[in-house]
């Protein structure tokens, strides 16, 4: 039987998604080395020095920060202009997702979707990924992931490093107040960012486990192949319900 070609991104979410890989890299290992200036967290406004809330000793190894030597101001620089990439590519992404109705056709999960969860849990579980006509659409787990992270994780993530940034603070004198302290703030960006970096890691594991070159594919070319059993499974399965 001969494969089936489906078109599953457009040239938006390709183009954003590899700018969103280069910056949140370079994001989370210059966010490393700032982060080793002191690798402790804690609650409030002030450090306690002596009994912080969480101590991580001598912070990251060296080798994976960004510039790669102990320099903290230069390290903050990278960090504030890679933020601001970071952000204005997500707006870019979210307005014309918005517009071109993306977002609501895509990423917004329907009543019948929402019901079907406990089923793609356990077909997640079993490494059974959708087939056929399934695959040119986000599934329910994608769905509500993705959202989680842009409607959840992002903008805390944001809202906690303009709380941290000295000259916000002076414009805005209410921004630490609204997290509880500049050390609480530090605190929820340090574990915004950690979950971020989990949802990458299992993005990358089911990427390979549901096939890399054709993923990978889809995500240059927008296209993606769905192999000769897999269509075959899925026709079959429409024939039993019909």
């Amino acid at each position: 039987m001969a494969t089936q070609t489906i078109r599953r991104h457009s040239v938006l979410v390709r183009l954003t998604h590899w700018i969103n890989v280069l910056c949140f890299t370079l994001l989370v290992m210059s966010g490393m080395q700032i982060f080793n200036a002191h690798p402790a967290l804690d609650v409030g406004s002030t450090s306690d020095f002596a009994h912080p809330l969480v101590d991580l000793g001598d912070g990251f190894p060296h080798w994976l920060t960004l510039p790669g030597y102990q320099d903290l101001a230069l390290g903050r620089r990278w960090h504030f202009f890679l933020a601001w990439l970071f952000v204005l590519n997500g707006l870019a992404y979210l307005l014309v997702g918005l517009i071109g109705r993306h977002v609501r056709r895509d990423l917004v999960p329907t009543v019948a979707e929402l019901r079907s969860l406990p089923h793609e849990i356990a077909e997640h579980a079993r490494l059974r990924f959708p087939a056929g006509e399934a695959a040119r659409r986000y599934n329910v787990l994608q769905q509500l992931t993705y959202l989680v992270v842009i409607l959840v994780l992002l903008p805390l993530m944001l809202a906690t490093g303009l709380t941290m940034s000295p000259g916000m603070d002076a414009a805005f004198p209410w921004l630490p107040e609204l997290f509880g302290g500049r050390q609480t703030a530090r605190t929820i960006h340090f574990a915004s960012a950690s979950l971020l970096v989990l949802f990458t890691v299992v993005h990358l594991a089911m990427v390979v486990l549901s096939g890399f070159f054709n993923n990978l594919r889809s995500m240059v070319t927008g296209r993606y192949v769905l192999p000769p059993e897999r269509v075959s499974r899925e026709r079959l399965t429409r024939e039993r319900v019909s």
